[in-house]
């Protein structure tokens, strides 16, 4: 009887505690609804760390894309065109026949026309010291563009060395383009000189080869008159040279 007594006032006690403690007292833990906030809090914070590196990629573009845009700091326009006009100032300074059609035409119907008949021994020597005075000053012409062309070398080495440092150091394409089209006028410039240098020399060759071949044709008529009978050979005083 006691041990059941005991049994009845211990429910009578459990059953006023679960009468007076409230419902929202009580803890419950579920493990799936536990899983499930684990794992879309996972998602988000990988869905953050997404936009997170497509902003470092995007920052990352634009940061390349402005090196791309970069002039590049070094420019050698000025002095390649300073070795172009010393070039061509030497080229203009040509003695005599310079470098003209007109001019051309004009001594080839004069100074260097086949001799004829009809012309005095006079006239013969002066077309004579017109032509040596036109290969000695084309002869002087050419020296004198070498001689220029030689003064550019220096320009140009300094050039091209500061052209391929920069090259080699460019940040962005636009840069290394810049660069590369620098080079090309350098490049250009030489074969401008280069192609000046020809032109002189063979200018210099052409008026040799023309004294000669009108030398020849004098020779041959002076020989004639000589040799025609008449009246004697009569000698007189001639300045060929200065």
């Amino acid at each position: 009887m006691r041990r059941l007594g005991l049994l009845v006032a211990a429910g009578t006690i459990a059953l006023v505690l679960g009468v007076t403690v409230p419902a929202r007292a009580l803890i419950v833990f579920d493990p799936n609804n536990y899983v499930q906030n684990v794992l879309t809090a996972a998602r988000e914070l990988q869905q953050i760390n997404n936009q997170i590196t497509s902003l470092q990629n995007e920052a990352q573009m634009l940061i390349n894309q402005a090196k791309n845009l970069a002039s590049l700091p070094y420019s050698s326009l000025q002095q390649l065109q300073s070795s172009i006009q010393r070039t061509q100032q030497l080229l203009a300074q040509a003695q005599r026949i310079a470098y003209d059609v007109q001019q051309i035409d004009r001594a080839f119907s004069t100074s260097y026309a086949p001799v004829t008949g009809s012309q005095s021994s006079q006239v013969l020597v002066t077309n004579a010291q017109s032509r040596w005075q036109n290969t000695y000053a084309a002869t002087q012409d050419a020296l004198r563009v070498q001689a220029g062309i030689v003064g550019n070398l220096d320009t140009n080495r300094i050039q091209t060395s500061a052209l391929v440092t920069s090259s080699q150091g460019a940040s962005g394409a636009l840069q290394a383009t810049q660069a590369g089209n620098q080079i090309l006028a350098l490049n250009a410039q030489q074969l401008a000189d280069l192609t000046a240098v020809v032109t002189a020399q063979g200018r210099a060759q052409s008026l040799e080869a023309a004294q000669r071949a009108a030398a020849q044709d004098q020779g041959r008529e002076q020989l004639r008159r000589f040799l025609t009978p008449g009246q004697g050979y009569q000698s007189q005083d001639v300045r060929m040279f200065h």
